[in-house]
Order: structure tokens, then sequence, then C-alpha cells
């Protein structure tokens, strides 16, 4: 894979993650994300593209810990870059996403999915496929029904 350049003019994406037992998820949230390119190396992440507007996205993220780069699972979607990123020590809580203590603004915790998983049952990968196959789903399923005719049933 080559090298993947910091562009000009560049600005982060807003980035949600959560922890489980045996990976780490990343949502770069980016609208209509286009040229993606992601590098998943042992110890850092460096996402760049650009958005609906053709601006440059670019992340580089240093891991709080070391990873599979090889296990790493990328999915566009339209308005996310999410990735599954399994983690080297395994059943050892990450209390952040990088090794750097100073947070970027950018950065966030996906409260909505993050939970204690320190006596949970293996169920982490099961439950990330199905999460993903329901976001596919989601967007195969086309323009939602007009309801315009609901006025009808008042009469």
């Amino acid at each position: 894979m080559p090298k993947i350049v910091r562009p000009e003019n560049c600005q982060p994406a807003k980035t949600l993650w959560y922890d489980r037992k045996n990976y780490v998820t990343i949502n770069f949230v980016v609208q209509n994300p286009k040229d993606v390119q992601v590098d998943v190396q042992d110890t850092k992440i460096i996402l760049s593209c650009k958005d609906i507007d053709d601006n440059n996205i670019y992340n580089e993220i240093e891991f709080y810990d070391r990873v599979y780069k090889a296990d790493s699972r990328e999915k566009v979607f339209d308005r996310t870059i999410n990735l599954l990123i399994r983690k080297v020590k395994e059943n050892v809580a990450w209390p952040r996403l990088q090794k750097d203590l100073a947070k970027p603004t950018w950065l966030l915790v996906d409260f909505d999915n993050w939970r204690d998983w320190e006596h949970e049952e293996e169920e982490g990968m099961a439950e990330y496929e199905e999460y993903m196959d329901m976001l596919n789903e989601m967007k195969n399923k086309g323009e939602p029904p007009a309801m315009d005719d609901l006025d009808d049933l008042s009469d």
C-alpha cells in the first residue's frame, strides 16, 4: 500500500470509538466519503479521504496499545467509515483510544455502544457482524414510503 501523505488544508473527521474484549471499533463520521485510504499499522491508523464538499479529511491516531493490522476490517458507508481493529492483548480494557493523554476535540467515546465487558460472554464479534448486517439491510431498503395518503384516513 502506498504511503498516505497528509494533504494541504485538511481537517480531521469526527471520530467515535468504543472498546470490546478482543477489538476496538472506530467510526469516522464523513458525509459521502470518497477517495478513501485507510492504513492500519500495528501501532497507529491513518485515514485520508474527501467529503461531500471535496474537503480533505485526514486523521492519524497512535493507538493506546498494539493491534493486529492483518485482522482489521473496514466498511465505507454514506455517512461513516467503520473500522473493526483486533487488539493484540485480548481482555485488556483500553481507557482511551490514543497513546497520548491529550484528547483532541474531534475524538469522542461512542457511549451508545460502550459497555463494561469484563464479565461479558464471548459475543463481541457476533454482535458486531449483526450490527454491520443491519446497517447493510437499512442501506439496501431504498426510499421510505411517501405516506402522503395518511390524510385520507381521518375522513
